[in-house]
């Protein structure tokens, strides 16, 4: 007895000291992880992550029995699954095939991989990183600034309730007073209140998906719905800048609160917080956004005003609204209302070029960067972005890898793979946006009668080795921000 109760207490002590060591590099590793790693590794881990327990989960849940599909296959789910993580919106499967629950998968991985949401994040762990830091120096001017992080941190994660819920309540609304739109619902078997949150959270994340297969062509004459999406669009990414800043101005001037203030006048919160721009350059963008979206609208209307097959059965109101919905989209939302196939080519070569344009790009007429005006510095700068590819490198990189793994589908069915169709969807899946040109049946030259049309994307219909060369571009194109080079006059932030 004595010989067992000795090697139980030997037994207790190494086990002891076996999970003292186990915390301890646990702890190492989380430390290094969040506060010592590079912000660019931290966050596609984040995305793998996220990336892999949705597949999960949609691997575990039950597809929809009454879609008429086959299941989808395991690369598919795991497709979908990046491009709902990476707000993308590129889909190689037809969004009525997954079920509710799978529909509720998709819905928390836009929300948790949409820009905003990653920024309040980032600005957690900055703040908890400057907190240990004037912990360690004892810095009042740290401790100043950490309380200022985390008064804007609350702030921003208030703007994420109040946009998202204010726009789930304005589509519910328009649904119970809207009978034709509610119908097209409970055709598709689908429940208003979830696609009233789905495509609230697809439009504020700017992801593009929506719960039926024809995103939001379904609805291209309810323009009370369209304008209702159209601020969510704009307000969670390209004009998100503009709009934090609008909202922490109004509830200082409701609350009379000195916290508010001193997030807009310190410097030093905007350096640690990217998207909280000085004021002038909040009028730059929400100016250059405007020009932008107003270049489409007329070069839109100017094509296809008369086009039957575009704008069929609609009247003037509805065209202007159609139009300038999907002027919007193409600048990383997705959403379209347009088979955006049948437009002209002049429109999708725009439409490249705008999903091409990182979200905060914007014309500045003087930029002087203070931090320049060391040599030092101006050195330290130039050597580090020499190491960065460019924004263009990388859709050049995927167009040539997809023409080599798609080189067969090239030679046989050369009308609906052809060389533009692959760029824009490269351009599409890099720009985070989702449009597609789609597969049709009807362009095949050789037919054996078993191709079937189906609503997903072109990508859809690429090889396995395609979609994970997909996948590669949307985990980067999310992250393109750490790739930026911009200009003297024009700014691609």
């Amino acid at each position: 007895m004595e010989l067992l109760s000795c090697l139980s207490k030997k037994a207790n002590k190494k086990l002891s000291a076996l999970k003292a060591c186990s915390w301890r590099s646990l702890c190492f590793l989380c430390d290094f992880f969040l506060f010592r790693c590079d912000p660019f590794f931290v966050q596609i881990c984040y995305f793998l992550l996220t990336s892999s327990f949705g597949f999960l989960a949609l691997w575990v849940l039950t597809p929809n029995g009454n879609a008429g599909r086959s299941k989808p296959k395991n690369l598919d789910l795991l497709f979908m699954s990046v491009s709902s993580a990476t707000v993308s919106s590129m889909s190689s499967v037809e969004m009525e095939s997954f079920s509710p629950a799978q529909h509720w998968v998709l819905v928390v991985l836009m929300f948790i991989g949409g820009e905003v949401f990653t920024s309040v994040l980032g600005l957690h762990f900055t703040n908890l990183k400057l907190k240990r830091e004037s912990e360690s120096s004892s810095s009042s001017s740290s401790t100043s600034i950490d309380k200022s992080l985390k008064f804007l941190g609350r702030v921003v994660f208030c703007y994420i309730l109040f946009v998202n819920l204010s726009g789930v309540f304005l589509t519910l609304l328009y649904f119970s007073l809207v009978a034709d739109a509610r119908a097209v619902l409970r055709m598709k078997k689908i429940k208003v209140f979830l696609f009233s949150i789905f495509v609230t959270v697809s439009s504020f994340t700017n992801c593009g998906f929506t719960p039926n297969n024809e995103n939001m062509a379904a609805f291209k004459s309810n323009s009370a719905l369209l304008l209702i999406l159209i601020p969510q669009i704009l307000a969670g990414n390209t004009l998100f800048p503009p709009c934090l800043r609008l909202a922490i101005w109004v509830m200082k001037k409701t609350t009379k609160r000195d916290e508010f203030g001193d997030v807009l006048r310190r410097p030093e919160v905007a350096e640690y917080y990217k998207h909280l721009f000085p004021r002038a350059h909040c009028a730059y963008l929400a100016l250059t956004v405007a020009g932008f979206v107003l270049v489409q609208l007329l070069l839109l209307c100017q094509q296809e005003w008369s086009s039957r097959e575009i704008f069929h059965g609609m009247n003037a109101f509805r065209k202007l609204v159609a139009s300038l919905f999907q002027s919007v989209n193409s600048r990383h939302a997705g959403e379209s209302v347009f088979d955006i196939s049948k437009l002209s080519p002049a429109i999708l070569v725009l439409f490249v070029a705008m999903m091409y344009l990182p979200p905060y790009t914007y014309f500045v007429p003087e930029e002087r960067d203070p931090a320049c005006n060391s040599s030092n510095n101006r050195r330290r700068k130039l050597l580090l972005r020499s190491l960065h590819l460019s924004l263009l490198c990388f859709p050049v990189i995927f167009v040539i890898f997809i023409s080599v793994t798609e080189r067969k589908s090239f030679s046989i069915d050369p009308l609906n793979f052809n060389i533009f169709n692959v760029v824009l969807e490269v351009i599409s899946a890099h720009g985070n946006v989702g449009f597609s040109m789609g597969y049709s049946c009807d362009r095949l030259i050789r037919s054996d009668g078993s191709c079937e049309d189906a609503s997903y994307g072109f990508a859809g219909r690429w090889s396995g080795k395609g979609k994970m060369i997909l996948m590669v571009a949307m985990l980067l194109g999310r992250l393109k921000k750490f790739h930026i080079e911009g200009g003297k006059a024009w700014n691609f932030g």
